[in-house]
């Protein structure tokens, strides 16, 4: 085989550093990108945040100004040396009233004056969530028991699952213990009980029947129907939960009334009674980055200024690079550009979700006007064709990204669905058809619920063709439970 060699031209499509910070930057959410930023303002000198344009000032045009070039901005720069140079110091005025101004007419000390003073200089402090166990062990050390009883306890309760729950039998429990001194199952049955009486209620159980139990029982002995209650939540659960009144009220020779009072009771208990202490710190909060308003009979989207990032290149880094363009000034001139790339990517990410929004918003107008059912299908595509972007772009710009409307807080993928054909030739969206399973569920009687077949045959009979599984699909997704879940006395 010969060897040679030759020349090859070829195109290539490669990915600059400049594109994939702005394809990074445009898939994050507002707090992943102010973490983000966080991390490149330490890194990086010569940018800054904006600190005069944090009061709600239009922050494109900041951003506009602050991409200018240094030559641009010898005079800001200029007018921030004179700030930092230090005044001249003023003579001392020898004011004697200010002095004595915490001493009362008599000579003595003005206790109110001075505590006022100090009441306004404090620190706040966030507090601490306590969990489910340090809510029981404070409980339990002002029980009066023993310390073999306060021992055992404890053990007990370091062995509860989060939601309140005691998983493993006492008897494996009591073995456990064994290994290391005499322990009798009643001990820790006589334990658990002490448990069991701590606040929340119903923690301490070993199934979720005695955790309704605990709950009844710790209500007041005069409540109506309370024998009853604690009946069906021992015995007759299943049943319960089934929906099978007719031998329910069999087993407990109770009338429609007691029945319906008892299933009332009891469905308003708690069936994780530990479950709100461990959830602290769970909360996720989301923040949204547009805002859409009716102005003069149209429907327009803006931008939520408080987060977006205020950035500027820090003047007095840009000074020193403008003096000293040798070899020295590589390293500044690198971050320089950094900077510059950050400042622009960022006012190009907002000024895409500006665009995308507003597109989603003149095409879902009709939502804005009379809510879910008038959603009209949108996909990503159709999006994409009108802004000139690729469907990826679009499908980054709507992860994560929230619009604050007059109905409430919706992700920008909300308004995409797919659709479904109607008698007439047009096209239903699949939010405006769960919308419509959702209104017909409110409005069924509650003692004939409508199952998934009838609820076909009304959307047909209303244009829209849909199929029963794709019903049953679209109720599941609404958390709806099935007909016979729904069924009331």
């Amino acid at each position: 085989m010969k060897q040679n060699l030759q020349l090859k031209i070829s195109q290539n499509l490669t990915l600059t550093p400049q594109l994939q910070q702005s394809i990074r930057l445009l898939q994050l959410s507002s707090q992943e990108l102010s973490q983000e930023l966080e991390v490149i303002l330490q890194a990086n000198p010569l940018l800054e945040r904006d600190e005069k344009n944090v009061d709600g000032s239009d922050a494109v045009d900041s951003f506009m100004s602050s991409s200018t070039s240094p030559a641009t901005t010898e005079q800001p720069a200029a007018k921030s040396a004179e700030e930092v140079s230090a005044p001249e110091e003023a003579p001392p005025q020898e004011n004697f009233a200010e002095d004595f101004a915490d001493f009362s007419g008599d000579g003595r000390w003005d206790d109110s004056r001075a505590a006022s003073d100090d009441d306004t200089d404090f620190t706040f402090q966030e507090a601490v969530p306590i969990t489910l166990r340090d809510h029981l062990l404070g409980q339990l050390k002002l029980m009066p028991l023993s310390e073999r009883d306060q021992i055992l306890a404890m053990f007990l309760v370091d062995e509860l699952n989060e939601d309140g729950y005691l998983d493993q039998p006492l008897e494996e429990l009591a073995e456990l213990l064994s290994e290391e001194q005499e322990i009798d199952p009643l001990e820790l049955q006589t334990a658990l009980k002490h448990i069991q009486h701590l606040d929340p209620a119903g923690v301490g159980a070993q199934n979720l029947a005695e955790c309704l139990c605990l709950q009844l029982q710790a209500m007041p002995a005069d409540t109506a129907h309370l024998g009853l209650a604690i009946a069906a939540a021992k015995n007759h659960l299943p049943l319960l939960a089934s929906r099978d009144y007719a031998k329910l009220k069999k087993l407990l020779q109770c009338d429609d009334e007691a029945l319906r009072a008892v299933q009332l009771m009891i469905t308003q208990l708690n069936p994780r009674p530990g479950a709100k202490y461990s959830n602290i710190g769970s909360e996720h909060y989301i923040q949204h980055e547009v805002v859409v308003k009716k102005i003069k009979g149209i429907w327009v989207a803006t931008l939520n200024d408080e987060v977006i990032p205020k950035l500027r290149i820090n003047q007095l880094y840009a000074n020193i690079l403008k003096r000293n363009r040798d070899s020295s000034g590589q390293y500044l001139m690198s971050q320089m550009q950094e900077a510059k790339w950050m400042i622009k990517n960022i006012q190009q990410r907002f000024s895409t979700i500006l665009r995308v929004s507003q597109a989603i918003v003149d095409r879902q107008s009709n939502f804005f006007e009379h809510g879910d059912v008038a959603m009209r299908p949108l996909v990503l595509r159709e999006i994409a064709d009108e802004l000139e972007l690729h469907e990826s772009t679009i499908s980054r710009v709507t992860t994560h990204k929230y619009m604050l409307t007059p109905r409430g807080i919706y992700e920008l993928k909300y308004f995409f669905g797919s659709h479904v054909s109607t008698d007439s030739g047009g096209a239903c969206s699949a939010t405006a058809i769960r919308a419509l399973i959702k209104q017909m569920v409110a409005e069924e009687d509650q003692k004939k619920p409508l199952s998934d077949n009838t609820i076909t045959d009304v959307l047909s009979s209303q244009g829209i063709v849909v199929a029963r599984r794709t019903v049953a699909k679209y109720r599941e997704s609404l958390q709806i439970p099935a007909a016979s879940q729904r069924k009331s006395i």
